[in-house]
């Protein structure tokens, strides 16, 4: 990912330094397990540990050295360690192991981190979106279909819908840290022909990761999964930026990203207060939808593995962990500070004559003994003169004569639009906002 949309959250879970951390760690761990069967020496499983370099900047470079002469990545990782910790116990380490083995166990246990990180900044949005919904409940302003005015609701509501969607994927992200917290050390076509099923067992308790039944490699719809969730969690965070962009509009002015002092809208033009943030995660999404296609793609290999995925997700889950979270911290900043104009909403609503009550006004004529139809044009043809004479929508319907006036008033009353919106406020206390420790 470039440093633009990078996290230092983030980057330590994706780190050269980090992955091969954890390629090192579970190397580790399954000479213990072999030492725990009596393969391994005790005393051979103590010196690799003892012994095993730092996973750090200079070992990056050592391996990557390596790697120019072995073409192979994890054999040239192996080639460091084992001369790092020395004969006769380095030779050890990779007892029994296929690349996938240790390669596989490690990304699903970065994508397990990746996702818990997802989850929390996920449940920090939502902790924001509750609030500014709880703050503007009874803030009325224009609902829109089609992008033209339908009918009253409040600010409130709209945000409390956000929040609620914004919850349904945080639940994604924890069905797919499910699915991706699992590790195999099954060997090479996942037969454990060369490495018991104890000693897979002992490293998936060591890491909190579960044991599946694999090929050579953890099936990759578990990553599809994953990397659904990122997505998803764009399209959301896309969906909020898109209406915030909308009602940011010169000739809507109903919310305001925050101006910080200093700041600057346009190189050519100094009035301008640019939506840049809803802008910024409306484009970042279309990449995560970009990066889920991939994942797709990578689901069907051949036989008992290739490796036509493996480039594939050396770029999208990174990156699609990097934007997830990203999105999401941009967003929470950008509603922490949104200028709303609750003025500037009524004036909006109020702005279409009274048109926004044609639906009470229909159902009221209906009531009083007019045919469906009959009520509905009747209320169109003073719905049509409004739009074009710019004129009352009460006073033409008073004026016509086969209106009851005495019909009306229930029909122009806000508080009835609006007397239910509660159901959606006890929908958004459902919302648990604990963060508690991430499940391991």
């Amino acid at each position: 990912m470039i440093p633009r949309y990078s996290t230092e959250e983030m980057d330590a879970v994706w780190s050269d330094t980090s992955r091969f951390a954890r390629w090192l760690e579970v190397e580790l761990l399954a000479t213990e397990g072999h030492a725990e069967l009596g393969v391994v020496p005790p005393e051979a499983a103590a010196r690799c540990r003892a012994a095993a370099p730092t996973a750090d900047e200079d070992l990056v470079e050592r391996i990557l050295e390596r790697e120019r002469v072995t073409d192979h990545d994890v054999a040239a990782f192996v080639d460091v360690v084992q001369e790092s910790i020395d004969d006769p116990a380095g030779s050890w380490i990779h007892y029994g192991l296929t690349s996938s083995d240790v390669v596989d166990t490690a990304l699903c246990w970065a994508m397990r981190d990746a996702a818990d990180l997802i989850v929390d900044a996920a449940t920090g949005l939502l902790e924001v979106l509750v609030a500014l919904a709880r703050a503007h409940a009874d803030t009325v302003m224009i609902g829109r279909t089609h992008g033209i005015h339908a009918e009253p609701t409040t600010f409130g509501a709209k945000v409390a819908l956000w929040a609620l969607q914004v919850d349904r994927d945080r639940e994604r992200m924890r069905s797919a840290r499910e699915q991706v917290a699992v590790m195999k050390l099954s060997g090479a076509v996942g037969t454990y022909s060369n490495i018991p099923p104890e000693v897979e067992a002992f490293v998936g308790d060591a890491l909190g990761l579960r044991p599946v039944a694999a090929t050579q490699v953890v099936a990759r719809d578990r990553h599809a999964q994953f990397l659904y969730s990122c997505a998803s969690v764009g399209a959301t965070c896309e969906m909020i930026a898109v209406e915030l962009r909308h009602l940011q509009r010169t000739e809507v002015s109903e919310v305001q990203e925050g101006f910080k002092p200093g700041q600057k809208g346009s190189s050519a033009m100094p009035h301008k207060r640019n939506p840049i943030s809803a802008e910024t995660i409306s484009g970042l999404s279309r990449v995560l939808r970009g990066n889920l296609d991939a994942g797709m793609q990578d689901v069907a290999l051949w036989h008992e593995r290739d490796i036509s995925h493996s480039s594939v997700e050396r770029v999208i889950l990174p990156d699609s962990s990097q934007l997830a979270f990203y999105v999401l911290r941009r967003l929470r900043r950008l509603l922490e500070g949104l200028v709303v104009s609750p003025e500037r909403m009524r004036a909006n609503l109020e702005a279409s004559h009274g048109l926004v009550f044609s639906q009470p006004v229909l159902l009221a004529l209906v009531q009083s003994g007019m045919t469906r139809d009959g009520a509905y044009r009747v209320v169109q043809r003073s719905a049509m003169r409004s739009w074009d004479e710019g004129r009352d929508f009460r006073e033409l319907l008073e004026s016509d004569d086969e209106v009851d006036d005495a019909v009306l008033a229930d029909a122009f009353d806000l508080g009835r639009s609006l007397r239910h919106l509660d159901r959606t406020f006890v929908q958004l206390d459902s919302i648990d906002l604990r963060r508690g420790e991430p499940r391991r």
